[in-house]
């Protein structure tokens, strides 16, 4: 008899901590064995930190979809990545805009959050984001968000 209520309350505590663990990936944007986004990213074939970018990502599980073209600034056009925000390589991913160097974090932080934002951007090519890693050199930068309209507002900073 006291077998049958331990496997009972075994049960019942599972089937509560996987009740809890849906409700946390539901309010707070946790993953639970979600399949790899996917992201597309359009580069210049010459360019070889998108390499390292594009690493940074698939060590993160994304999966990666390389267009290669000599022409991006056509891709940032199209896709309304401000002048101000431009830098080596554009990706898309679930509707948004991924503008250089950015964190595989702050895509996670952003696809999690649903931010209603066109996209993210890092602008220009600062040491040590991933990509331009060199050595022990970091230079601070932003991450900048944007939207259709041009309006830009600081998503995370990093300091070194």
């Amino acid at each position: 008899m006291v077998g049958v209520l331990v496997r009972r309350c075994m049960k019942g505590l599972a089937i509560a901590c996987a009740a809890i663990a849906l409700v946390l990936s539901l309010t707070m944007g946790w993953a639970i064995a979600s399949e790899a986004q996917t992201l597309k990213v359009y580069r210049d074939p010459s360019c070889s930190c998108c390499e390292g970018w594009i690493d940074h990502l698939t060590a993160q599980g994304f999966q990666i979809e390389s267009i290669e073209t000599p022409d991006v600034n056509v891709i940032k056009q199209q896709y309304g990545v401000p002048n101000n925000l431009t830098s080596c390589h554009t990706a898309i991913v679930d509707g948004y805009v991924i503008e250089g160097h950015v964190p595989v974090a702050d895509i996670k932080r952003l696809l999690a959050e649903k931010t209603p934002v066109a996209g993210l951007a890092v602008p220009g090519m600062p040491v040590g984001t991933p990509g331009m890693e060199s050595d022990d050199q970091h230079d601070s930068f932003d991450v900048i968000s944007f939207d259709s309209q041009g309006h830009t507002s600081t998503f995370n900073e990093y300091s070194f």
